[in-house]
């Protein structure tokens, strides 16, 4: 299922408000619990902690829990750290690998300017689909 590029231009000026309201520098709770009332406030449905189960071999191995899942289509991993590394890509891409979504925002609320990185998994460049738009801020 494609997302909506709107639902993604939504949610991240719901960060901005946030990071603009809120300030930078407040625990990963703090942020994302502002997050999601900014998303409540917006009309945004949006669920917190959503465990998504992990299988190996057909068993149940445990369950990934993503910070906040929007519209049941988009996720978004919320950190709070002085820089985003490869192991919080690499947790976004196995938040979508369980979820079978194809789009996770990261968002660092660090820094007094937010961090937005997107992650696509799935996404064939050699399909005919068109690819999520980006919008520069």
């Amino acid at each position: 299922m494609p997302i909506p590029g709107l639902l993604t231009e939504k949610v991240i000026n719901a960060i901005f408000e946030v990071a603009n309201t809120l300030g930078a520098g407040f625990l990963e709770k703090v942020s994302e619990k502002s997050l999601l009332k900014e998303l409540a406030l917006r009309g945004i449905p949006a669920a917190a902690q959503k465990p998504f189960p992990i299988a190996c071999k057909g068993h149940s191995v445990g369950d990934n829990i993503a910070d906040i899942v929007v519209q049941n289509q988009l996720l978004v991993e919320v950190k709070c750290t002085d820089r985003l590394a490869n192991q919080h890509t690499a947790q976004c891409i196995n938040y979508l690998r369980a979820s079978g979504l194809t789009l996770c925002l990261l968002v660092n609320f660090k820094k007094p300017r937010v961090e937005i990185k997107r992650i696509v998994y799935g996404y064939d460049p050699e399909s005919n689909e068109n690819p999520i738009p980006i919008h520069p801020r």
